[in-house]
């Protein structure tokens, strides 16, 4: 039998500092995933299961080396974490799964399902592909080397799925255990380490790869030398897991997507399909002044996708945006994924209110409280493009100006999306979750 390996998120150090995760009436994220960690690792031992508690403090990096240089045939492993959201009625447990592999989707559906029996009175948000994720991809989904998922218990900043944390955690233990259980059975019975990897094909561009790839896991594995003749250099990223295999090296071919090559599954070829031809210019994809690329339906469509109704109280938004970013020179692509990073999809938060017309967390002089504010949706967006412009270019205002903080920014500081973060947003990975946006954008326009 596998043996399980159980992480509670966050506590670790991370940047040489502790991080304790989501902060929440008066308790912290990393506290309540330890205490209840420490319930599920006991509750599987008495059922005789052998189980690995990574340490706690460990960074995200140190927590997947600790267990890949543990792990054998048969294991699994999962982290636990809560969520928190500015808006304090989101609500509801997750589960993440490295995208693309049905089988661990499966594996999370299966957890989740065995969490809400123990605990009906906690919503499920469902299984989910780690691309959904604010930063597009999930260390702990894509990096660890035995079959892993990350399940987000409920929101810390929910007064509910707090007092469900604090008051049910037995409970939610004995629900993550049964799925653990029945999740590590069924690994565990594929049988004896495998000497052979399946062999899969490849399409790359419409046409068929002389070469083939392997499945490992359910996961879609390339040959390095492809990834060479994409142009696409590997060697200085650490976060990409290489496997050497009767003398080829192979790269897991879903790390190729933040490379701006798209990935599929032929399931009646036996095929990973490649994409990357594209009509985005790789070379101005994170420039911030350019031209966007989708159209108003398909801006309209990725907005809906992601909240059924975005477009009720807003519904010219994409208009306006491709309208005001283009009299400035800005990518209207970048600047509406930006929004959607800023309004969670138009569905706001505590902080700004939709009467605002406020879709860039744009504050006010002197540092209002609530933000600034906008007397139409179509000023409120200009506000926003001029504010791009001001950090992403030298060039004059095409029209007058609207953005409250237009004239504090200093001229042409962050000409591409990375450099915003840490100035238009203190958090470090702001411009990576607007990149990871625009590439979802692009993937479901077949951009990319």
């Amino acid at each position: 039998m596998g043996r399980i390996f159980i992480s509670a998120g966050h506590g670790g150090l991370e940047s040489g500092k502790r991080d304790p995760g989501a902060i929440a009436g008066g308790t912290t994220e990393a506290q309540q995933m330890i205490l209840l960690r420490d319930q599920i690792v006991p509750d599987l031992r008495s059922r005789g299961y052998e189980v690995l508690s990574v340490p706690d403090d460990l960074s995200l990096r140190q927590s997947i080396d600790w267990i890949n240089a543990r792990d054998r045939q048969g294991d699994v492993a999962i982290e636990i974490h809560a969520d928190s959201f500015s808006n304090p009625s989101a609500r509801g447990a997750s589960a993440f799964y490295i995208a693309g592999n049905s089988t661990r989707k499966k594996h999370a559906e299966m957890i989740l399902l065995a969490l809400l029996r123990r605990l009906p009175q906690l919503p499920s948000r469902g299984a989910k592909a780690d691309t959904d994720t604010g930063v597009g991809s999930l260390g702990f989904c894509r990096q660890v080397a035995v079959p892993s998922l990350l399940l987000e218990v409920g929101f810390l900043s929910n007064p509910d799925d707090r007092s469900l944390l604090l008051n049910r955690r037995k409970d939610i233990a004995q629900g993550i255990a049964d799925g653990l259980e029945a999740w590590v059975r069924e690994v565990s019975g594929l049988g004896p380490v495998e000497t052979t990897y399946p062999i899969i094909n490849i399409r790359l561009n419409n046409q068929s790869y002389d070469e083939q790839g392997i499945l490992v896991n359910g996961n879609s594995y390339i040959p390095i030398d492809l990834v060479d003749r994409l142009g696409i250099d590997l060697t200085q990223d650490e976060n990409v897991r290489l496997l050497q295999y009767r003398g080829i090296v192979y790269v897991k071919a879903v790390d190729l997507r933040n490379k701006n090559v798209s990935i599929g599954w032929d399931n009646p070829a036996r095929a990973v399909v490649l994409r990357s031809i594209t009509n985005v210019c790789p070379g101005v994809f994170d420039r911030i002044m350019g031209h966007g690329n989708t159209s108003e339906v398909q801006l309209q469509v990725f907005l809906k996708n992601n909240h059924e109704n975005a477009l009720n109280a807003f519904p010219n938004l994409p208009k306006l945006y491709r309208q005001e970013a283009a009299l400035e020179g800005v990518n209207y692509d970048i600047a509406f994924c930006q929004m959607c990073l800023d309004t969670s999809f138009l569905r706001f938060g505590s902080s700004i209110k939709s009467s605002q017309n406020n879709f860039a967390n744009l504050g006010t002089i002197g540092g209002g409280a609530e933000g600034a504010s906008f007397p139409s949706p179509q000023i409120g967006v200009r506000a926003h493009i001029q504010h791009l412009k001001a950090y992403a270019s030298l060039e004059p205002l095409v029209q007058e100006v609207v953005d409250p903080r237009f004239r504090f920014v200093t001229r042409g500081i962050a000409p591409l999306v990375g450099q915003l973060s840490g100035r238009w947003s203190s958090d470090p990975q702001y411009g990576e979750k607007i990149l990871a946006i625009l590439r979802r954008l692009y993937e479901s326009a077949s951009l990319l």
